[in-house]
């Protein structure tokens, strides 16, 4: 129902407005609704790739002294 209903007002616009109308679909298409033609495959993980660049404080697990007043 709701298709023919655009349609019906799509055939009332002049041409340079249907064309308007469609560089919008083809828009939207390309925004919302992706391209299963192109596959990706996922990138394998690789264990330890940031070893050595991340670190914890010693006392990362001591309570925070803005809530010792809640203890």
């Amino acid at each position: 129902m709701l298709q023919s209903v655009i349609v019906e007002k799509l055939e009332k616009l002049p041409e340079p407005l249907q064309t308007e109308v469609l560089h919008y679909i083809e828009f939207l298409l390309d925004k919302y609704v992706p391209d299963m033609s192109v596959q990706v495959e996922p990138k394998k993980r690789k264990a330890g790739l940031l070893k050595g660049k991340i670190w914890m404080a010693d006392d990362f697990d001591a309570p925070l002294e803005d809530l010792k007043d809640y203890m």
